[in-house]
């Protein structure tokens, strides 16, 4: 049986270390990121993947820095044949070339589209109608490596990026394990990635990671393309406009959720409408964008008619920017 060693931090990976427990799978550590205070009272919080290990009484490992000779003498230790690696940072070589049968990867994307740290959510910015998960293993390039299997996933029209990840969670989970399986057996057929961008002439859409710029909204731009930055970014970390209203200060507002209507709008672009009980909308060039679910700063997240009880917005007097 392939000692393994799991890595990674955030929800998403946990329904991948459960999946390999219940098939019986030897996990010999959890690699996760080291114990941070967080919320309002700075407590003390445990990784997701953490508190899984600690249930199933596994050792977890949580090195502040991955070449540190003390973790890897520890990691050597442990001899293992295979690491895996969901939602995790980067590894050095010293870490993702020692297994006898080296490291995989689940990426949220068909490679090699969207390498990077968030291709969730620019598939969902960028319009794709479809995505998928990828597993892969993991070489010095990031997100480069040899592909084992893949699987397409559809992308919802009005699907969130949180939506997506939930459901990808899962689906991943089903992946690593049948990834596993094969290596196991022998029966892995890895793709080079190269092969794939020079035989089907691939322009290639990279996923960075997400900056307060990319949340901004643009006015500007199409309705279209403002429905699918505010999905892409929902719910974290979130698309903003800034609110402008007559005596009051700029206020950053955030939107979860929206949708849109096309049609010859005689209205000023970047206005905000209202019937003053469950509808709020910015006028836009090509109709107007409803905003369904917003937060202005300092507040909760709302819907709109929740919005609208506390905070009453009159046509013509509130616009954004």
């Amino acid at each position: 049986m392939l000692r393994i060693i799991f890595m990674g931090t955030p929800g998403f990976a946990v329904p991948t270390l459960e999946k390999l427990l219940e098939a019986g799978k030897q996990i010999v550590a959890v690699i996760t990121a080291p114990d941070r205070p967080a919320g309002r009272g700075q407590q003390i919080h445990y990784s997701e993947v953490k508190q899984c290990a600690l249930k199933h009484g596994i050792m977890v490992l949580q090195p502040e820095k991955l070449k540190d000779p003390a973790f890897l003498e520890t990691y050597y230790a442990l001899k293992p044949d295979l690491n895996i690696v969901v939602a995790f940072r980067m590894l050095p070589e010293s870490v993702w070339a020692h297994p006898k049968y080296g490291t995989i990867n689940l990426h949220a994307s068909l490679l090699p589209q969207y390498r990077g740290a968030a291709p969730i959510n620019w598939a969902i910015m960028n319009g794709e109608k479809q995505t998928g998960l990828t597993t892969f293993f993991i070489e010095k390039e990031i997100d480069t490596g040899k592909i084992i299997l893949q699987q397409k996933m559809d992308i919802g029209d009005e699907e969130t990026a949180g939506e997506l990840h939930d459901r990808m969670m899962f689906i991943g989970a089903e992946m690593v394990l049948k990834t596993v399986e094969m290596i196991e057996k022998g029966e892995v057929h890895s793709i080079d990635q190269k092969q794939i961008i020079e035989n089907e002439h691939i322009i290639l859409k990279p996923a960075p990671k997400i900056f307060k710029d990319d949340c901004k909204i643009n006015w500007n731009q199409s309705l279209t393309q403002i429905h699918n930055q505010i999905r892409g970014l929902s719910p974290y970390p979130s698309a903003f406009t800034i609110l402008i209203g007559d005596n009051y200060p700029e206020t950053p507002l955030k939107i979860y959720k929206s949708s849109i209507k096309h049609f010859k709008n005689t209205e000023k672009s970047g206005t905000i409408g209202t019937d003053g009980k469950k509808h709020i909308w910015v006028n836009h060039s090509e109709g107007a964008l409803y905003i369904e679910e917003l937060q202005l700063a300092g507040r909760k997240r709302l819907k709109a008619e929740e919005f609208l009880r506390g905070f009453p917005l009159l046509t013509g007097v509130w616009k954004v920017k």
